[in-house]
């Protein structure tokens, strides 16, 4: 959504974050403190009071879409499998496990073991979950194999419409069960590919009622919550009504004046007839992504095939699936085909109990009933705004932007120490004062320098953790990049030509160089210049004491180091020049007193650079853009640089492919599948998606996306990525710029640090083991 545009933006800037690192998030001052008085049976009567960004009130393992609604519904719940501080499967958590991380050795005890065996002959996956058999939801009603079933079969039905991915996953059978049909898996790829292509009638009007309405239907919801939130300002303020504000986010024709029509409803209409079945479009603008509804519409396209086959006498009804197979009532099967390394993670989800969200007399496996009705998820998301689970907490209420919770006192890994919890918002204004004065216990204040020497001011020993406020830090989970399109940038018309990528290493090598005092100037220690397109937070990220490290392009066209360590800044910026001119000149320019006079066929003597720093240049890597400019004007390249005050200009230009350099951030995931962003397969035009909007084109490196993607070794998969990386940087279309901090930052006055959860990553947040903190 463009909300969710927007405030990627303004992470990318560091505006805000979220609580699961160092993020940003907004606080208010605490009206109340008063809890219940089933909170006071034992332990800390004291509530911890943690600052959060604005809720919108769907707090539903099924249903939440903003990182604060989905952490306050986090903590309420039990997840079905448990990851470790490195973001992997902790297989045997049942029995309690011991997995070292950073040096140190950490137990988990978890809700299940998770067994993983792949059959090479038979193609075929399989996840044994085995659950314990004394873990109850807050109620008192035990959690048995039946809630994981109920909780799989929502997420799987044809009417989902959350964030969660299982059903677009292979899991065998799932494919026909959402068509109802064993039709479905006879059509292929091609078939529906044919049809999404000529767009039939049928199609068109399905997009239309699943797709477009309902988006922006929600999304003018959604712009209603905004003017209580601080983040949203600029914008509230100049659109003073929710369907302005709501047309200004989503109107594709620029002379739409809202202003004039009265009624919502028609507003509303107006925008969806705007976009008619243009999908891709409503995508960019919700998600920044405009391959977002694409599973989606596969999903219409191939419904719509299932139909015509069912017309024709094809196929027969399917009444479960196949894949998911109950084998006690501690015991659950899952199977899918093929192996995808990126599987496991659809464990990582809440159990919701079946009796709660669903309706316990439309329950029997053996009758394939499943606890609701096939295709109606209504009374599921009737429990949308209060939910229940098996977690160390249990939701009260939301009042006044505050979200209260109380001790489960029937949690399986012992009764939370503090009995009385608040997630309150709160503006970034008062994030780190807050702290200071009491209203706030703990929080997420934006990682800058700024922020830091805040902090450091406030304690007595001018460091980060004193005796006013501690701060825990640790990597955001992605990275700032500047990417250069691999077709825009060449030598003639072979963007995978010697010459092209020469041509692409000397701008390389002139952005590289300005990094390190662009990134400290922004940052200060919040950061750090990273080498390699990918996240520190990665597994598979290469480590500065491998013995193949390498600096990015810091290597001249005859493979020599361009820089010495005894080199100040301004030799090491004519160093970067005279190495730029040697790849400009082996790239077929004319190189005449230091200065290219003249270009290559295909090439150019100027280029333009991309971003979205609010037209006034505040983004992290700006000054690397100012500075290379003039470096590249010195030697005869002409660089502009054009500052999209409306990021989403940016973005519309690169769905496009008319970009030559752009600035943006990777979000990362646990899994480092590299398949979307650089296989050609995800090249605009190639059918399977945008993302790859460097446009590489490369057969080997596609061949080694793939081989690692299908492994469940993750040394040869580190090895592999190793090499596409080295790929990546070899044809010079990512520049790896940033990688910045996240944390948390706490008042030692009132939360027992030695009780705060040990060895937070990004993948374990500070509330893992909240039931664990104890208030002084």
């Amino acid at each position: 959504m463009r909300k969710k545009l927007i405030a990627s933006i303004l992470a990318a800037s560091m505006v805000v974050a979220s609580l699961s690192g160092c993020s940003g998030s907004k606080k208010e001052e605490n009206n109340s403190n008063a809890t219940p008085s089933s909170q006071q049976t034992s332990g800390s009567t004291t509530p911890l009071v943690v600052g959060y960004n604005p809720f919108s009130e769907k707090f539903s393992p099924f249903f939440h879409n903003s990182v604060p609604d989905q952490q306050a519904q986090t903590i309420t719940q039990v997840k079905m499998a448990t990851f470790g501080r490195d973001g992997q499967l902790v297989p045997n958590a049942k029995d309690g496990q011991t997995v070292s991380y950073n040096g140190k050795d950490y137990t988990y005890n978890g809700l299940s073991n998770l067994a993983v065996n792949y059959d090479k002959e038979k193609d075929i996956t399989t996840y044994n979950l085995k659950i314990r058999d004394d873990v109850t939801f807050s109620d008192g009603e035990k959690l048995t194999a039946d809630d994981i079933i109920f909780t799989f079969y929502v997420a799987c039905d044809p009417a989902y419409d959350g964030s969660l991915t299982l059903g677009s996953r292979p899991i065998v059978g799932l494919k026909n069960y959402r068509a109802n049909s064993t039709a479905a898996e006879s059509i292929t790829a091609e078939e529906v590919a044919k049809v999404v292509k000529e767009m039939p009638k049928e199609l068109k009007e399905s997009i239309k009622s699943e797709i477009i309405k309902p988006t922006l239907e929600s999304e003018f919801e959604w712009a209603g919550t905004l003017y209580n939130d601080a983040s949203y300002k600029q914008y509230t303020d100049q659109y003073k009504k929710t369907k302005d504000l709501f047309a200004f986010f989503y109107s594709v024709d620029k002379k739409y004046d809202s202003t004039k029509v009265k009624d919502d409803k028609q507003v509303i209409a107006d925008i969806v007839e705007q976009y008619g079945v243009d999908y891709q479009s409503l995508a960019k603008t919700y998600q920044g992504d405009n391959t977002y509804f694409d599973a989606k519409v596969t999903e219409l396209a191939q419904a719509y095939l299932v139909e015509k086959k069912k017309a024709a006498g094809e196929g027969e009804d399917v009444k479960n699936i196949e894949g998911i197979k109950k084998i006690s009532d501690t015991e659950v099967e899952i199977t899918t085909n093929g192996f995808d390394a990126s599987m496991v993670y659809q464990f990582d989800l809440e159990v919701a109990p079946m009796h709660y969200y669903g309706d316990k007399s439309q329950y029997d496996y053996d009758n394939n009933k499943f606890g609701f009705t096939r295709g109606d998820l209504s009374k599921v998301k009737e429990k949308t705004t209060k939910p229940m689970g098996a977690g160390p907490y249990k939701f009260v209420k939301y009042e006044n932007k505050i979200v209260y919770f109380e001790a489960n006192e029937n949690y399986y890994l012992g009764a939370p120490k503090i009995k009385s919890v608040q997630f309150k918002e709160a503006t970034s204004a008062d994030k780190t004062t807050g702290l200071v004065q009491g209203t706030i216990d703990l929080t997420d204040p934006t990682a800058s320098k700024t922020t830091f020497q805040q902090i450091k001011q406030e304690n007595s020993n001018g460091e980060l953790t004193g005796d006013k406020i501690a701060v825990d830090s640790v990597d955001n989970l992605g990275y700032g990049y500047m990417g250069i399109n691999a077709t825009n940038v060449c030598v003639g018309d072979d963007s995978s030509s010697t010459e092209s990528k020469n041509l692409r290493k000397a701008l390389a090598t002139i952005f590289s160089v300005y990094r390190d005092v662009a990134i400290d100037t922004y940052y200060g220690d919040a950061a750090s210049v990273i080498n390699y397109p990918i996240s520190n937070t990665s597994w598979a990220a290469p480590k500065k004491s491998d013995s193949d490290y390498q600096t990015a392009f810091s290597k001249d066209v005859n493979g020599a180091d361009i820089y010495t360590d005894s080199m100040s800044a301004d030799e090491k910026y004519a160093a970067a020049k005279k190495a730029a001119l040697g790849y400009l000149e082996a790239a077929g320019y004319t190189v005449k007193d230091g200065k290219v006079t003249a270009a290559p066929k295909g090439a150019r003597l100027k280029y333009e650079v991309l971003i979205g720093a609010d037209g006034t240049g505040d983004h992290p890597t700006f000054a690397v853009l100012t500075d290379a400019k003039a470096a590249l004007k010195e030697i005869g390249i002409d660089l502009t640089i054009t500052d999209f005050s409306d990021t989403s200009q940016l973005w519309t230009t690169l769905d496009g492919g008319k970009q030559d350099i752009w600035v943006a951030a990777w979000q990362a995931t646990p899994d480092p599948d590299m398949y979307q962003v650089y296989h050609s397969d995800n090249i605009r035009g190639n059918g399977a998606g945008t993302d790859n909007r460097y446009e590489i084109n490369d057969k080997t490196l596609d061949e080694l996306i793939l081989a690692a993607r299908k492994s469940d070794d993750q040394e040869y998969r580190k090895t592999v990525y190793k090499e596409c990386l080295n790929t990546i940087l070899d044809w010079a279309v990512e520049i790896p710029v940033y990688q910045r901090l996240n944390c948390i930052a706490y008042s030692p006055e009132r939360v027992n640090s030695e009780t705060m959860t040990p060895g937070i990553s990004p993948f374990y947040e500070w509330f893992k083991e909240i039931e664990k903190i104890e208030m002084k």
